[in-house]
């Protein structure tokens, strides 16, 4: 991979501090082929791709992707340059995943909504 001369670095202990995840983490999501840092002896070098993917990756967990569906979307976005196809399904998996998190969303709303009622139901009931 060509990097631009001026293309910030970044140690697997930078990017560790910056995201607060552990470098077992980084090293983890690297055997699982999410990064590819470059190698320098025995140092990883990490680049602005790196820390973009790396990001990408623990926002993906954080909405409840899977580390397969992560990689499928890199692919994708990897081949998709000008790939019609590509976009499409990246798309389609995209309003899939959304209409997931709505689903959840309104599911999380109606317990919370019962929860206060139960808590309120408790209350009256204690007398408080």
């Amino acid at each position: 991979m060509e990097h631009a001369v001026n293309d910030a670095t970044y140690t697997i202990t930078d990017l560790a501090r910056e995201f607060d995840v552990t470098t077992r983490t980084i090293r983890f999501y690297e055997d699982e082929g999410l990064l590819a840092p470059e190698r320098v002896g025995r140092n990883r070098l990490y680049y602005q791709r790196d820390r973009t993917r790396l990001m990408l990756i623990l926002r993906g967990k954080r909405l409840g992707f899977s580390l397969n569906e992560i990689r499928e979307l890199f692919d994708l976005y990897d081949m998709a340059k000008d790939e019609k196809p590509q976009l499409r399904l990246l798309l389609d998996r995209i309003a899939k995943k959304r209409a997931q998190l709505e689903q959840q969303k309104t599911d999380i709303e109606i317990v919370l909504a019962e929860m206060g009622a139960l808590a309120d139901r408790c209350k009256q009931i204690l007398g408080e």
